[in-house]
C-alpha cells in the first residue's frame, strides 16, 4: 500500500488550533489533510521550491475554503529557506523529501529553526528501492541513516508510526 495521509496524520497527534508546516509540499497531499486537523483556529504552512505544484495547491486549497492554508514558495534546504519564523511552529510534515535532498542536514537544520522547542519533525520517506518503484537505491535514505541526520541536529527519535508498506515514519522532538 502507497502512502495514505489521512492514515498517517490520524497517528500524529495533529489538534485544532496547531501551526504545522509541510515541508517539501509538493502536490499538497498532506497539506490538505493537515489544514482540516488544525481547523480554522490553527495554521498550515505549505513550503515547496516548485512553484507551479504550489499554484496548484493554491487552486485545490481555495476550491476546499481552507483559508487556514498558505502557500510559501522557498528552499527548505537553506536556512531561512522556508521564510518562516524562528521557533514558532508546533511541528513539521516531512514526507519524501530526505531522499531527494542534496543538502539532508541544511534541510534537517532548518526544520528545527521553525520548531519551537519540543517542536515535533514527523519524517516520511521510502524504505528502499522497490526496484526502482521508488527511488533509485543510492538515493534512498534508510530509517537509520535519517534518525541520525535528525539526532546530530538536536533532535531526539521519540516514536515510529507506520506509513504503509513502502514506506517509513518516525517521530523527531527538537530538544
Amino acid at each position: 500500500m502507497f502512502l495514505n495521509p489521512q492514515s498517517i496524520v490520524d497517528q500524529l497527534g495533529i489538534i485544532p488550533g496547531m501551526q504545522v508546516a509541510d515541508i517539501g509540499a509538493g502536490s499538497g497531499a498532506y497539506s490538505m489533510v493537515l489544514a482540516k486537523a488544525v481547523g480554522d483556529s490553527g495554521r498550515v504552512f505549505a513550503v515547496d521550491v516548485q512553484e507551479n505544484l504550489l499554484t496548484r495547491l493554491k487552486s485545490l486549497a481555495a476550491e476546499g475554503h481552507l483559508n487556514n492554508l498558505e502557500i510559501i514558495w522557498g528552499d527548505a534546504e537553506k536556512i531561512g529557506g522556508t521564510k518562516l519564523k524562528d521557533d514558532s511552529l508546533d511541528a513539521a510534515v516531512v514526507s519524501n523529501v530526505l531522499f531527494q535532498a542534496e543538502n539532508k542536514a541544511g534541510l534537517v537544520s532548518e526544520v528545527k529553526r521553525i520548531l519551537k522547542k519540543g517542536g515535533r519533525a514527523f519524517v516520511i520517506d521510502w524504505s528502499e528501492s522497490f526496484g526502482n518503484l521508488g527511488p533509485t537505491a543510492n538515493m534512498v535514505v534508510p530509517p537509520a541513516s535519517a534518525k541520525e541526520i535528525f539526532k546530530k541536529s538536536g533532535f531526539e527519535i521519540v516514536a515510529n508510526f507506520l506509513a504503509g508498506a513502502h514506506h517509513y515514519g518516525f517521530t523527531a522532538r527538537k530538544l
